[in-house]
């Protein structure tokens, strides 16, 4: 798989939950179920962390590092992205706020997306062809 379409797919990822995070809460549904929110930072890290975690085991292959170095990259840009996006919160919208627990389900999210990306390391470097 090329990396540029790796690249494309991990910045459409990352544009839906900066438009889901950022967007005026009124516009999304609401659901009564305990925990929602933090589920849903949850699954969007893990996403936002597999996803670059796809480009950077392409992109880092060709100058001999090892998986590694992705998985780490990827996870520390999913807990700043996260970071920044509360901050962004506070900032820029007035229907959220920010919300230490939402960083912690992000960190956590992320967590398990690099652990899978781990425990799935051979089917994920023949999907993107390395």
């Amino acid at each position: 798989m090329p990396k540029q379409l790796l690249l494309i797919w991990a910045i459409i990822c990352s544009g839906i939950i900066t438009y889901f995070c950022l967007t005026n809460s009124s516009n999304i549904p609401a659901f009564d179920f305990p925990s929602i929110d933090k589920i849903v930072h949850f699954c969007f890290h893990f996403g936002f962390t597999i996803s670059w975690i796809l480009f950077f085991k392409k992109e880092l292959k060709g100058q001999h590092a090892n998986d590694y170095k992705a998985y780490l990259i990827s996870f520390i840009f999913s807990v700043f992205f996260g970071i920044t996006i509360e901050v962004l919160q506070g900032v820029l919208t007035t229907t959220r706020t920010p919300d230490v627990t939402d960083v912690l389900a992000n960190t956590i999210g992320a967590t398990a997306g690099v652990f899978s990306a781990i425990g799935l390391r051979k089917k994920i470097d023949k999907i993107i062809g390395i």
